[in-house]
């Protein structure tokens, strides 16, 4: 038995390499990091490069992540954990979910979907009608030809989060959401089941992530619950926008690591930018890390927007 000493806080950053890094993707690792450090803790990086079609260039972009974050000075604990390494795990926790009888194969096409059922309020995915099920229970056979993806059954019934900084969030899975994929037709894991997994066996007691994914948690957490895994605390922090008010995009190269280092010679003014925007200063200034771990605090974030200075 290992003598070490748990962590108090464990926390990580789990980007998807579908580009190189934005100003916005390096807000949520400071403060993943800042929330963990400040607090004795630990902070965990995790590649989620499960989705080689969404990731065309994964290799080339986590080896520009990796080094964008050394240059932002983010030091990380343990080894860096991959999600297309680790398959054959999440394939065990699908099995347990199969074995209950909680899944079922969903043989419909994007546009059947698309065509037939209600969007889901946060995020636009439809919200499905159970059609598949329907027709297995009916005993009716599936379209030949084609692969299915594969459903797990929610209740109908609430889930509630309380977030550190969006309070509480509340959904009723089976109306807001139903039944959602946790293995595409393609045979890859879905994000939902994949991340419930790896934070579970990580460790991890912190999340902190955009608030344009506080929608997928109360999908997590009954997960968490039906696989009897530890929900972490959360902490969905405002989305960054350039000093006009316009949401930074990787698709648009907007906040590019690329550009930034071409400017910056060190990180010091960057993260005395990113710092004043999170409310950590009163105006921009070069500054380290460990400066800003004596200024840390959640109290001191927006809720909304967070802005990034004018002219940066």
């Amino acid at each position: 038995m290992s003598d070490r000493k748990k962590p108090p806080v464990v926390g990580r950053f789990a980007p998807t390499p579908s580009a190189r890094l934005h100003l916005g993707n390096l807000m949520c690792a400071l403060l993943a990091w800042l929330s963990a450090k400040s607090r004795g803790g630990e902070i965990l990086l995790r590649v989620e490069d499960l989705d080689a079609a969404r990731c065309p260039y994964m290799g080339e972009n986590t080896k520009y992540m990796l080094d964008d974050l050394a240059w932002l000075g983010l030091e990380f604990d343990g080894e860096v954990l991959y999600q297309s390494k680790r398959s054959d795990i999440y394939r065990s926790y699908f099995e347990q979910l199969e074995e209950r009888g909680l899944i079922y194969p969903c043989y419909c096409s994007r546009a059947e979907l698309h065509a037939t059922t209600a969007p889901h309020l946060s995020d636009n995915t439809p919200i499905y009608d159970r059609r598949c099920l329907l027709r297995a229970e009916r005993g009716e056979m599936p379209p030949e030809g084609r692969r299915p993806a594969w459903r797990v059954k929610v209740p109908d019934g609430e889930i509630s989060v309380f977030d550190g900084l969006q309070g509480e969030y509340r959904e009723n899975l089976l109306r807001d959401c139903s039944d959602f994929v946790v293995r595409r037709a393609d045979g890859v894991f879905a994000y939902q089941l994949a991340v419930v997994v790896d934070d579970a066996l990580s460790g991890v007691t912190e999340v902190v992530r955009g608030n344009d994914l506080l929608f997928s948690t109360p999908r997590q957490i009954y997960l968490q619950k039906t696989l009897g895994l530890a929900t972490p605390n959360y902490y969905h922090i405002p989305l960054l926008t350039d000093a006009a008010g316009r949401r930074l995009s990787k698709r648009d190269g907007d906040g590019c690591m690329e550009s930034v280092r071409a400017k910056y010679k060190n990180a010091a003014p960057v993260l005395g930018a990113l710092a004043a925007a999170l409310g950590l200063l009163p105006k921009p200034e070069a500054v380290t890390l460990p400066d800003l771990l004596s200024l840390f605090a959640w109290e001191k974030l927006p809720r909304d927007a967070i802005k990034l200075p004018e002219g940066f």
